[in-house]
């Protein structure tokens, strides 16, 4: 049987990750303790997530013509990516962001886009092979709405489903929401969506996800240590607890369960277990330290 494929369309960032005792408020300067590279952005990270959950991830996306490009290119490569339509933007710089983590494992992060904003639909008509092939498009918010909108109707039209993790919040045009087959969103970004107050508890991402159903077939509403609920519009609806673990750091925890919760459904895995799985997932991710995740 064919291993099925999830595609991932988006950015790809070179991150700097710093160790503080906590994030500095306005006009402070904080000392921090130590700081490490790490290859990320949130297509990068859901290819990488969806790759070790086992099926065949291709990822769609732009660096820069620079150190930080060869070293994110070479993190596919290692990871099992297949990037054989990720393009050096020549004249752009690569995707970069600086992620501030407190002691808590709780953390603020600054990104500059680079080469991600230069993708569009010539991207997608160039990797017209693997979007054939695609089970599951994963798009995020962190390329241009336009690129976002060329991929999904590419891959609707040939039959894959679509899936948005709508970070960081933006408003999104009324001709991608109607491309969306499933939303995946935190408490802040169904709130943008939504409109309305969400509290972070199982119970608020529980409204959360009927009130994003309006908008959109289906919707999953994290709400970091507390779980995961799902909605959609033939009447389903459930909410997971969290897997109870230590937590060492939260970074990358939603492109996890995002990737993750990919690999399922293109399995064809029935909703609840796929869900189940990426909520799992997360949960190994967060109880590991960062220097100890590449070899997960």
């Amino acid at each position: 049987m064919t291993v099925p494929l999830v595609t991932v369309f988006g950015s790809l960032h070179y991150d700097i990750m710093v160790d503080a005792p906590d994030r500095p408020r306005k006009g402070e300067t904080v000392t921090g303790r130590a700081w490490q590279p790490k290859c990320g952005g949130k297509g990068g990270n859901q290819a990488v997530s969806a790759a070790r959950a086992g099926v065949r991830a291709a990822m769609i996306g732009a660096v820069g013509d620079d150190d930080f490009g060869t070293a994110l290119l070479a993190n596919l490569d290692r990871t099992g990516v297949d990037r054989r339509f990720v393009r050096v933007a020549a004249g752009a710089g690569s995707g970069v962001s600086v992620a501030i983590f407190d002691s808590d494992g709780d953390y603020g992060a600054v990104i500059v886009s680079g080469s991600n904003l230069t993708l569009g639909g010539d991207d997608i008509a160039a990797a017209g092979e693997v979007v054939v092939q695609t089970a599951v498009l994963l798009l995020q918010n962190e390329v241009p709405d336009a690129a976002n909108i060329a991929a999904a109707r590419a891959v609707k039209a040939s039959g894959g489903r679509v899936v948005l993790n709508a970070a960081p919040a933006r408003t999104l045009s009324a001709e991608l929401t109607a491309l969306i087959d499933i939303v995946i969103v935190n408490a802040i970004e169904a709130e943008f969506l939504a409109g309305v107050p969400v509290v972070d508890t199982l119970a608020g991402a529980t409204e959360a996800a009927r009130r994003l159903i309006d908008a959109y077939p289906s919707a999953i509403v994290t709400a970091g240590g507390e779980g995961v609920a799902y909605c959609d519009r033939t009447g389903a609806a459930f909410a997971l607890a969290a897997v109870p673990v230590k937590v060492v750091s939260t970074h990358g925890a939603g492109d996890e369960f995002v990737g993750a919760f990919a690999a399922g459904l293109a399995r064809g895995h029935p909703m609840e277990a796929a869900i189940a799985t990426a909520n799992a997932a997360a949960a190994s991710l967060v109880a590991t330290p960062e220097g100890k995740r590449s070899s997960r």
